[in-house]
Order: C-alpha cells, then structure tokens, then sequence
C-alpha cells in the first residue's frame, strides 16, 4: 500500500511549483493554449486559489500520470460530465477529446453509451451541446472557451 501522498512505486513525488508547471504544460496540450491563456486573464481574487489548485491537482498529479492515456482519460471525462449533467464544462471537453485524437464518431458513441446508464435526458442533453461544437460533423472544432 503507498502513503497518501504517493503517486504511485515508479512516479516521483513533485513540489507545487514541478505539478504547477507540469500541470501547465498538460493543461495547454489538452485544451490549448488559447483556452489557457484565456482562463488565466479571467482569474481573479476570487479565483486564483481554485485556478492554482486545477493546475496542480487536476492537471499536474491526475492528467499526468501514466496509467491512462490522455485519450482514455477524455472517455472516463465525457462518461463522467454527461452523468452529472455538467453542460459548460462538457463543452469543454468535447473539444479536449478531439484534441486527444477522439473521433466525432467515437464521441458520438460515447454519448449513446451514457444514455444507458446516466439516462437518455443527459444523453440528450449531451448531443445538444455536441451539436454546438461539432456542428454537421463536417469542421474542426474550435478551441475550447
């Protein structure tokens, strides 16, 4: 068994500021560095403690590690937002998962999927916010907003 703050026998452990500039470079490959650069000119007072927090936590230890690919990971994220009906940040998502070499196809199974066990009105509720992003299936998703 490891210790709580362990990432694992072969992972090692990292400072705030390592996770902070991993969780960086993680967070700008997966949803781009406009969508960053955008995120960090909206932080506030307010918010810094919670933009800090998502970059280390979130995206430096969890999106970091090696056991899930980040394409794996976008399927356990899309499953996971259209359960709890998280419409914003499904949009969001969506777009990380393109980015992490999900098919709108694929995408698009996912959603069925979710229908089964997270109930046909988030699943609906998901194809309305994929039709916003992915439009008639025919162009590139933009950057995430």
């Amino acid at each position: 068994m490891t210790s709580p703050d362990s990432h694992g026998p072969n992972e090692p452990h990292l400072s705030d500021d390592e996770r902070r500039a991993q969780g960086f470079a993680v967070r700008r490959s997966v949803l781009s560095d406009g969508h960053v650069d955008r995120a960090i000119e909206k932080t506030t007072w307010l918010t810094e403690d919670f933009q800090d927090f998502i970059t280390r936590v979130a995206w430096g230890e969890v999106w970091s590690r090696p056991q899930l690919d980040r394409r794996t990971r976008s399927v356990v994220v899309l499953s996971s937002l259209i359960t709890g009906g998280h419409h914003a940040e499904l949009k969001m998502h969506l777009v990380a998962a393109y980015r992490n070499g999900l098919s709108v196809e694929e995408i698009r199974e996912i959603i069925l999927q979710s229908a089964i066990y997270a109930g046909v009105p988030n699943a609906n509720a998901a194809y309305r916010v994929a039709i916003e992003v992915f439009g008639d299936g025919s162009v590139i998703p933009p950057d995430p907003e």
